[in-house]
């Protein structure tokens, strides 16, 4: 075995050794355990540690001598801790080997540094390639010089599809602007829809309700403990009946009375929906401002004027050929003037 396989086996047998193993606090004891020497032999290893194996190439013999024979010395102080038995100790009290032993292990780093220092800082030294290291941060520095420059040419190229985006993006929040107000007649539209239906239930158990009074009241006077003894009885039981049936009635007309404004008010709120959310189709389709005007002006009136929605009648409204007829002599004067 060459001189160089030698040293790396002595040190990689310090670098792979478990500290933890020097403490024997289960076969000794609490009195003759060596956990004090666990943190000193933990950090002799970490010595060693920095002296990487690859780097004992690059050391002659002597060095390597050097080098072994210091690793086994270490080594042997941690064999004969894990060699001591108390009960073969010739002298009656194994106290002071022990306590040798302990002084052994932690005053050996000071001697192993003075030693190792060199050769480590010739390790740390050849592992750390600034040559390299240059290289790559120029080849990094380059890249990013590329890169900077391939998005400087491409914002260039795009910026007139930037700008047609600005454009399109300006354009949306002006519908926007007109389009969400579409919300407060979506809000009332189901607002209205659910009382309607809240109505249209009340109605239909108005109607059977009633329907059923009127089919008992044919019995009425069948009935022992309503039949009538004499004329005031008579009056009096027909009466009653007409009242009865009378505040039933006007509860069914109320009812269907609601039922059907809450409904026409959900349909026209939810017509004016509509239109708000078409209104800027229909105005970019104009190719004149007098264009747009019109139909500003229609869109307007079908918005807010009375609609009829089949539940309640409303007052047909002329506001529509009014708002042509006033349109057009404004238009007129318009293409007089150019």
């Amino acid at each position: 075995m060459s001189q160089l396989e030698e040293t790396q086996e002595s040190l990689s047998r310090m670098q792979a050794f478990d500290p933890k193993s020097l403490a024997r606090e289960e076969e000794l004891g609490r009195n003759f355990d060596f956990s004090a020497i666990v943190a000193p032999a933990a950090k002799l290893i970490r010595l060693y540690n920095q002296l990487g194996l690859s780097t004992l190439d690059d050391f002659p013999d002597q060095i390597l001598v050097q080098i072994k024979q210091q690793a086994d010395a270490d080594f042997n102080r941690f064999q004969q801790v894990l060699d001591f038995d108390p009960t073969t100790v010739q002298n009656q009290n194994p106290t002071q080997p022990r306590d040798q032993l302990i002084q052994q292990v932690t005053a050996a780093y000071d001697p192993a540094f003075q030693k190792l220092f060199p050769f480590i800082s010739y390790g740390t030294s050849k592992s750390v390639d600034f040559q390299r290291m240059e290289n790559e941060a120029r080849a990094m520095l380059q890249n990013v010089k590329d890169e900077a420059d391939e998005i400087t040419n491409q914002l260039t190229e795009h910026q007139e599809q930037a700008q047609g985006v600005l454009a399109d993006v300006r354009r949306v929040a002006a519908e926007q602007g007109v389009s969400q107000q579409a919300i407060y007649f979506k809000d009332e539209a189901e607002a209205h829809e659910t009382l309607a239906e809240t109505w249209h239930s009340r109605t239909v158990k108005l109607a059977w309700g009633l329907g059923a009074y009127a089919f008992a009241s044919i019995f009425f006077h069948k009935w022992s403990w309503l039949q009538p003894e004499d004329t005031i009885q008579s009056v009096q039981l027909i009466t009653s009946k007409v009242l009865i049936f009378g505040v039933i009635s006007y509860m069914l007309f109320l009812s269907a009375k609601n039922f059907l404004s809450h409904k026409h008010s959900a349909i026209v709120n939810k017509h004016r929906q509509n239109a708000l959310m078409t209104y800027t189709a229909i105005t970019d389709s104009a190719a004149t401002e007098e264009s747009k005007d019109i139909v500003l002006n229609h869109a307007s009136a079908c918005i807010f004027s009375p609609q009829d929605t089949g539940f309640i009648k409303s007052e047909s409204s002329s506001g529509n050929t009014r708002s042509i007829v006033e349109l057009l002599p404004k238009t007129a004067v318009r293409l007089d003037s150019q």
